[in-house]
């Protein structure tokens, strides 16, 4: 009897092992699967720039700049004619949102109080897919913004208005150009911005072409 039971327990003890066995080996292959599968979509090569334009009306001359700690290729927005509070923000390539809502919090600066209290992150914002790896951002509008995640966009629809909500000073459109997950210079119709490093203050002025 004492026999047989060792031989039980240790039977026992092997297709434990065994279980265990699996159970890692199969942990250890999802982890590798994950692991290549996110290198391939980071590796992956974009598609084609899209032909961007600029996020605003047709026609208008707009002023783009960026100052030290802004972030590299990040690009704020400002008319050259009237207030820029409630300035339309339009699409700069169809595509498809992918977010739309709030980014951190939209502290209290509106046209009415706009010493208000400062928030955090983009605020009222959104981003859109253009399909190839390439996306753009449009961050600190006035209010909830005019579309909503799914939504199918054309180039040129409204997406919401300038503001100053999130962490901002001053009403503008906080906007980036991505491929993939990394900032890129922005083009409009075509051509590079010159907006590149955040290592100083410059600014330039560009027209719309954001036209029917």
């Amino acid at each position: 009897m004492i026999g047989m039971v060792t031989i039980v327990q240790s039977r026992g003890r092997r297709g434990w092992r065994r279980r265990i066995a699996l159970v890692v080996g199969g942990a250890a292959l999802v982890l590798v699967l994950v692991v290549a599968g996110g290198a391939v979509w980071v590796l992956w090569p974009a598609g084609p720039r899209p032909l961007f334009q600029l996020p605003v009306k047709c026609g208008e001359t707009w002023q783009l700049g960026t100052y030290p700690g802004h972030g590299d290729y990040d690009v704020d927005f400002f008319p050259m004619k009237g207030p820029a509070w409630g300035q339309p923000v339009l699409a700069s390539f169809a595509g498809k949102v992918v977010a739309a809502g709030v980014s951190g919090s939209l502290g209290g600066r509106t046209p009415d109080n706009p010493k208000g209290a400062r928030g955090s992150g983009g605020g009222y914002w959104v981003k859109i897919d253009h399909g190839g790896r390439w996306s753009t951002q449009y961050l600190h509008l006035l209010e909830p913004p005019m579309v909503q995640s799914g939504q199918r966009v054309t180039q040129g629809q409204q997406l919401g208005k300038v503001g100053s909500t999130g962490d901002s000073g001053a009403p503008h459109l906080h906007y980036e150009q991505r491929r993939g997950l990394m900032k890129v210079e922005t083009y409009f119709n075509g051509g590079p911005s010159g907006i590149t490093t955040d290592d100083r203050e410059y600014t330039i002025t560009v027209k719309s072409n954001n036209c029917p």
